[in-house]
């Protein structure tokens, strides 16, 4: 028994194809995100790293795996991998992807988690009212103090970093691929030109084939 993948049917209107060759593209990233987020347990399960606060061991336009935190190994701050032994991108502790102050919206952001502090501890470190809570202390490998005793000019003080702050951690990185959701207008301009000159180029060897083929059974007649 044999099995052939059915030909998608061609229109004679170029528009029409055009349209169906978009809907197809666009069908096939929401099976591969579908797929992402099946193995990944979260959402975004792809970022694409934006600053150098992590150099050397994560590089602006990496792309960056991320995974729920408790998957494939669990999670350790700094602190209990070092008493662990075990280093993730160079590095003790898991790299974790949170959202800032827990705002939606925004950027994420992609550093290590360091430690976890509790409430009074978040006091002691002159952190007040409803910021006084337990959290994560994070801090970008290329950068010399923690989040949190640092003011964002978008997020004010970074407060502890909630469990339900956290996208996901790091598991893995395609350098440079991360260009493409960086630029993700351009990008998705360039599939779009990609598509119609494909699309010009095959109908003009369409016709060309269609025309010699006319001359060739004009000549035999």
């Amino acid at each position: 028994m044999s099995f052939s993948i059915p030909k998608i049917p061609q229109s004679k209107d170029p528009r029409i194809n055009l349209i169906r060759d978009i809907v197809i593209i666009f069908a096939i990233v929401l099976g591969v995100g579908a797929a992402l987020f099946a193995v990944s347990g979260t959402w975004p399960a792809m970022v694409a790293v934006e600053s150098q606060s992590m150099v050397p061991n994560l590089n602006v336009n990496d792309l960056v795996f991320v995974v729920e935190e408790n998957r494939y190994g669990g999670f350790m701050t700094a602190v209990e991998a070092k008493q662990a032994g075990t280093t993730s991108f160079g590095e003790y502790g898991d790299v974790i992807i949170y959202r800032p102050n827990g705002m939606t919206g925004v950027t994420p952001f992609i550093h290590r988690a360091m430690t976890w502090i509790n409430a009074s501890t978040a006091e002691q470190a002159g952190f007040t009212g409803e910021a006084a809570h337990a959290g994560y202390f994070t801090k970008g490998d290329n950068n010399e103090a923690f989040d949190q005793y640092a003011v964002f000019p978008n997020y004010g003080r970074m407060q502890p970093v909630k469990e339900e702050w956290i996208v996901g951690k790091a598991l893995f990185t395609l350098p440079m691929l991360g260009f493409v959701p960086l630029h993700i207008f351009e990008s998705a301009l360039g599939v779009i030109l990609i598509i119609i000159i494909l699309e010009v180029v095959s109908r003009k060897l369409k016709k060309s084939k269609e025309t010699k083929e006319t001359k060739t059974k004009g000549k035999r007649k």
